[in-house]
């Protein structure tokens, strides 16, 4: 069995008295797509400046293909490709400019330099653009180009952090695709921050949720939704609802029942069979329903359930 390509035990992250990251263990299997999900705060993105040499572990350990990241940081800045949120492009380059300069930090010779520049340009898709000033780039452009820029010296592993915010649904799509082949054709790690529930869904074999500093939960998109239920019943009421929980908790085959504002949700085991019961309890107890759905659960019904809030923004 491979080592895992990136392997963190016990890492935290001290800025004083304040614990942004609290002895967080994961392991990424190499070939592996990582999605790791963190609400604004929870420690998202001091994880991925550790796991990347950005920032020194105040306590722990980690190992990204094959070495440490603090006694063996050069060694790791050699295998990784890090696509950060903010690009950092320079303005004044053209695109060809600023990723042959990329290829000139990993000591690569011009021929090398050339054929890896061939080989990306279908990833940066920007035609005759290549040789205009990054300044002149829309948003989705910049995206693109920086992502080709972490993949010129073809990383082990790839880290993305958030890299479709800001882009319409089509460019979304293209990189999604790209993230899909680096993946399936190359065999890259990937570990993926994102606000997008739906990117994570789609994209990660497995889902690390980080909150309040500590890794809570981990596994495949699949099994975290079966863990909250089979089905969720989402009902809308008139007025109070404080009294559904109780009402409701002690009916078979519920899970657990989540009192959102105006909206009630059950997790259920078998949804079709459920939903008279449910709609019938609350009708007891007086409570008016104006509308009631039956649907499988998301992420997005994950992350509420386990961290107590909507993702969004980054971390």
């Amino acid at each position: 069995m491979s080592a895992p390509a990136i392997h963190a035990v016990g890492l935290e992250r001290r800025f004083g008295d304040f614990v942004a990251v609290a002895g967080v263990d994961l392991s990424v299997a190499s070939g592996e797509i990582y999605g790791f999900l963190g609400p604004n705060g929870a420690g998202k993105s001091t994880t991925v400046r550790m796991l990347t040499t950005l920032l020194i572990p105040t306590g722990g350990s980690a190992r990204v293909a094959g070495h440490d990241v603090e006694t063996e940081a050069d060694a790791v800045r050699l295998r990784i490709g890090v696509a950060l949120q903010e690009a950092a492009l320079d303005p004044k380059q053209t695109g060809r400019e600023l990723l042959d300069l990329q290829g000139r930090f990993y000591g690569m010779s011009k021929s090398e330099r050339v054929r890896r520049l061939d080989q990306l340009l279908p990833l940066v898709d920007i035609g005759d653009a290549i040789d205009r000033r990054i300044a002149t780039y829309s948003g989705g452009m910049k995206r693109r180009l920086d992502l080709a820029a972490a993949l010129v010296h073809d990383p082990e592993v790839l880290f993305l952090d958030e890299p479709t915010t800001g882009l319409d649904p089509i460019s979304r799509a293209a990189v999604w695709e790209e993230i899909r082949r680096l993946n399936t054709e190359l065999g890259m790690t990937i570990f993926l921050t994102t606000q997008y529930l739906e990117e994570a869904d789609a994209l990660a074999d497995r889902v690390g949720i980080i909150d309040r500093a500590t890794l809570v939960a981990e596994g495949t998109p699949a099994d975290l939704k079966r863990s909250i239920g089979s089905d969720l019943i989402v009902i809308r009421t008139e007025g109070a609802n404080d009294a559904a929980g109780p009402a409701l908790r002690n009916l078979a085959g519920v899970d657990r029942v989540d009192i959102r504002g105006d909206e009630v949700v059950v997790a259920v085991h078998d949804g079709a069979a459920a939903i008279s019961p449910v709609a019938v309890a609350l009708s007891d107890i007086g409570i008016a329903v104006r509308e009631l759905t039956l649907r499988t659960p998301t992420l997005d019904d994950v992350f509420l359930t386990i961290t107590g809030g909507h993702l969004g923004g980054d971390a």
